[in-house]
C-alpha cells in the first residue's frame, strides 16, 4: 500500500526560509481506509464545465469540495452560490496569481479578498483550507497561509484534464489517471473550466470516474472532515 498521507507535512527547509519548524500542507487524507476527495478548481475567468459537474455530482449523489478564486466568483456569482449550497468552499486567492512572486503583504491581501468574496456569495467560511494557484509555492508562501489559519491543500492525483486534446489528453486520459493513482486517501484534482482549447475534459469524464471509484470499493468524502488548520 502507499504510503499514509500526512496532513502536516514538515519541510526540512522550512526552518531556514521561514523560521518555522513544520508546515502544515495536505497531499493525501491522513487514513488507510477506501475514500476518496474529489476537488475542483475554479480560478481561470470561464466555468462552462460547471453546471455539468454540478449535475453530475448531485445526480450521484457524490460530495466534493471546491476551491474558487475570488475573480471566478465574481464573474460567476449565481454558480458560486449554487456550489456553496452544496459544498465546502476553500480559498484560492482572488486573483489566481502566482504567490511565490508576490510579496507577504501581497499575499495576505489576495488570500483576505478571495476569502471575502467567499464570505459574501456563498455565506461559506473557507478556512481552514486553500490551494495555492497552479500549484506554485515554497516555504515562505506556506507559511504565510499557515499563519492565516490555512492549511495548503494539494493533491495525489492531477487528471491533466486541464490540458485539453489539443496536448494529447482525452477523457479516456483523465479516467485513466485516476485509475492509475487511486489508493486510500487520494485527493483528486479536477478543474471547472474550459482548457485553452476549449475542451471540457474533467466534466465529461467524471461520471466514469465516478464509477470506477465506486467500482473499486471507494467511497466520496469532502476534505473539510479531514484537514485542519495549523496550530
Amino acid at each position: 500500500m502507499a504510503r499514509l498521507a500526512v496532513v502536516a507535512a514538515a519541510l526540512a527547509l522550512a526552518a531556514s526560509a521561514t523560521g518555522a519548524s513544520t508546515l502544515h500542507e495536505v497531499e493525501r487524507l491522513p487514513t488507510y481506509r477506501k475514500v476518496v476527495a474529489l476537488t475542483f478548481d475554479g480560478g481561470g475567468d470561464t466555468a462552462n464545465g460547471t453546471a455539468r459537474i454540478l449535475t453530475t455530482l448531485h445526480r450521484r449523489r457524490v460530495p466534493a469540495t471546491f476551491f474558487l478564486a475570488g475573480r471566478w466568483i465574481r464573474l460567476h456569482p449565481a454558480l458560486a452560490r449554487r456550489i456553496g449550497r452544496r459544498y465546502p468552499i476553500g480559498d484560492h486567492t482572488y486573483d489566481h496569481a502566482d504567490q511565490i512572486g508576490l510579496s507577504s503583504a501581497q499575499i495576505r491581501a489576495d488570500v483576505r479578498r478571495g476569502a471575502w468574496w467567499i464570505r459574501a456569495e456563498t455565506g461559506r467560511n473557507p478556512r481552514p483550507l486553500f490551494r495555492f494557484p497552479y500549484g506554485a509555492r515554497d516555504a515562505r508562501t506556506i507559511a504565510i497561509v499557515n499563519s492565516m489559519g490555512y492549511a495548503s491543500v494539494r493533491w495525489s492525483v492531477d487528471t491533466w484534464g486541464w490540458m485539453g486534446s489539443s496536448e494529447g489528453q482525452s477523457a479516456d486520459s483523465v479516467v485513466r489517471r485516476v485509475a492509475d493513482h487511486l489508493e486510500p486517501g487520494a485527493i483528486v484534482l479536477m478543474h471547472v473550466g474550459v482548457a485553452r482549447d476549449g475542451s471540457l475534459l474533467d466534466s465529461e469524464a467524471l461520471p466514469r470516474v465516478i464509477s470506477l471509484v465506486r467500482a473499486r470499493g471507494y467511497r466520496f468524502v469532502t476534505l473539510d472532515r479531514f484537514v485542519r488548520a495549523p496550530k
